[in-house]
Order: structure tokens, then C-alpha cells, then sequence
């Protein structure tokens, strides 16, 4: 009975466990034709859509709490919530123009747009990127921090002290006090290098930017932003994510239907998984055991095995699907435990 119950706490102490009476683990996909596709983790099948209420979602997360779903919808200048427990829309908060990343940390979301991206600000000035800060108790917008042109991805510092963004337009790394929005860093990049995927490492010491038109991606040193190094990938990175452990580097290099796979201390490229079209995000599985990619061109979710990185099932029926976030959390992406 006593070796049982070590058993059973354990288990539920396993990374990605969820908590007790808690229902079975799933991922949340945006498809950019509308809705958001719920697929049970256990079956490998889509249960549910939910309606986000607005058009063309894009950037998704979900609460530390795993209570709610928020997407950006691109076609309406708008936040979706969703209430996790039944899948019914909760509220709707307007952005502003193109709304695409949203990431969550801690009592608040940030949303990047474009307010004017297809115009232009006196001058012929293009007109930069915000970053909307939503207080997740009252729903309120609380300010707008200005970036750069064409924002992309986010990213917190390990402490959750400072905000880090990527900015293709003008091929910078911006880096923020969170608690003011007051610009402490500018990260140059290589002109025309474009950057868009951000991930922290586990360890806290490093930055991983893709650089999509580089077909690199660069390595940051936490501490004062200089370029480590430089990696050759395929062709068109974006999304990058390490796993748990900190020991693998996951990169989708989209143009070349392949997420590639390097060690997180030489990065050396250790694998090459076959993927379908225009695969920008992906998540782990809660467990660790498979990875979930989302193939907006295919319009499919594919999961191959995490270890071994051979392909295990195609969810099709996610038309032009474009993020992916899991509850319990998992390394991802757009997401982090």
C-alpha cells in the first residue's frame, strides 16, 4: 500500500501532470479561417472548435491558471477570452490594427499590432508597432508601448523584469522594463536578417533569435546582449523553442517544411524532422513525449515523437492553422510551463 501511494505522488508530480480532478490535458489551435480547434492530448483528436467571435485569430495563450483562452484576431482588431471550462466566449477587447503575438506572464497579456503598417506617418515615416498591455483581473488595456517596425515575437526575462521583442522590419531586438515600458536595449541585427522567433533559455543565460531571411538564428548572452553566436539553418526560420531540460534546441524552418533539431551546448545539428507546409509554432506535449506542430499550409497539426523524432499522427482539419498552446503548459513557441 505504502510503495502504491509513492507510486500515485509521483505520477502526480510528473512534469506536465495536471492537478487532481483536473480534466485530461489539450492543445489549443488558432486556425486563421476562424476558431480555435481543441484537441484531447489522450486520443489525438479534435473535440471541439470554439468560436473566437472575431476573424482571423492568430496568436494564442492561455492563463497560468488554465481558466482562459485568449486569441488575437487579426480581421477585427481585437482580443478574444474564452472561458476554459465551458468554451464559451467570455469578452472581447479591442486592440487595434493587425493584432498578432500575445503572451501571457503572470496578471498580464501583452498583444503586439501594427497600427500602421500598410501606411505611412508624415514624412513617409512608416509608422512602428505597440504593445498592448491588458491587466488580466479587470480586462483593461493599460497602456501601449511603442516598438519597433513590424513587431513579432515576445519574450520575458527569467525573473520576469524585462520584456523582449523582435521587430522584422527594421531588423532589431528590443528589450523593455516590463513594469514601465520604458526602453532599456537595442538589439541590431544583420540589415535585411529579419528577425522574428524569440526563446529564452532554460537556464536563463542565453537568447535564441531566428533570423528568417538570414536562415540563421543568433545566440544572445542574457547578460548584456552581445552575439555568441551565429547558426546556420534552413531556410526560413521562425518559431524556437528548448525543451524542458534545457538540452535541445528546436527550430521550424518554415521554407523548408522542417523542424530542425540542435544540441543546446554546440549546436550541432542533431536531427531534421519532415513536416508539412508552412509550419511556424509548435509545442511539446505536456509529458514531454511528442511535439505538436502546427502546419498552417497543410492545415494540419502534426505530432511526431520527441525522442526518437519519427511521425506518429497527422490532425488534419485545422484549416490554415497558426498557433499552439497546450494546459497544462508545456515548452513551446508561443508558451513556457
Amino acid at each position: 500500500m505504502l510503495a502504491l501511494c509513492a507510486a500515485l505522488a509521483c505520477a502526480a508530480c510528473a512534469p506536465g501532470a495536471a492537478p487532481r480532478g483536473a480534466q485530461a490535458a489539450k492543445a489549443y489551435v488558432s486556425s486563421e479561417s476562424g476558431g480555435i480547434a481543441v484537441i484531447d492530448l489522450d486520443r489525438l483528436d479534435i473535440t471541439s472548435t470554439l468560436d473566437t467571435g472575431g476573424k482571423g485569430p492568430r496568436g494564442i495563450a492561455i492563463s497560468t491558471d488554465g481558466r482562459y483562452l485568449l486569441a488575437a484576431n487579426k480581421g477585427t482588431g481585437d482580443l478574444t477570452v474564452i472561458d476554459t471550462r465551458d468554451g464559451q466566449l467570455a469578452r472581447r477587447i479591442p486592440i487595434g490594427k493587425n493584432p498578432e503575438f500575445v503572451r501571457v506572464s503572470g496578471g498580464q497579456a501583452f498583444v503586439t499590432y501594427e497600427p500602421g503598417e500598410p501606411g505611412k506617418a508624415g514624412d513617409d515615416a512608416p509608422v512602428p508597432a505597440q504593445i498592448a498591455v491588458i491587466d488580466l483581473k479587470d480586462w483593461r488595456v493599460t497602456r501601449a508601448i511603442p516598438s519597433g517596425l513590424e513587431t513579432e515575437g515576445i519574450e520575458f526575462s527569467p525573473d520576469a523584469r524585462l520584456l523582449l521583442v523582435t521587430n522584422e522590419g527594421d531588423d532589431t531586438v528590443s528589450v523593455y522594463e516590463r513594469a514601465s515600458g520604458r526602453r532599456l536595449n537595442l538589439i541590431k541585427t544583420p540589415p535585411g536578417s529579419r528577425p522574428r522567433g524569440i526563446k529564452v533559455s532554460p537556464d536563463g543565460q542565453r537568447y535564441i533569435v531566428t533570423l528568417e531571411s538570414a536562415s540563421a538564428f543568433l545566440v544572445l548572452d542574457a547578460a548584456d546582449y552581445h552575439i555568441l553566436r551565429t547558426v546556420p539553418t534552413r531556410s526560413g526560420p521562425y518559431g524556437a523553442a528548448f525543451d524542458r531540460a534545457g538540452k535541445r534546441l528546436f527550430v521550424a524552418a518554415s521554407r523548408a517544411d522542417t523542424i530542425q533539431v540542435f544540441d543546446a551546448g554546440s549546436y550541432e545539428n542533431i536531427a531534421n524532422i519532415a513536416t508539412g507546409k508552412r509550419c511556424w509554432h509548435f509545442s511539446f506535449t505536456p509529458d514531454d513525449a511528442r511535439l505538436l506542430i502546427a502546419c498552417g499550409r497543410s492545415n494540419a497539426v502534426y505530432v511526431v515523437d520527441a525522442r526518437t523524432y519519427q511521425p506518429l499522427r497527422e490532425v488534419a482539419g485545422v484549416a490554415l492553422s497558426w498557433g499552439i498552446v497546450t494546459y497544462p503548459k508545456s515548452p513551446g513557441t508561443l508558451d513556457a510551463p
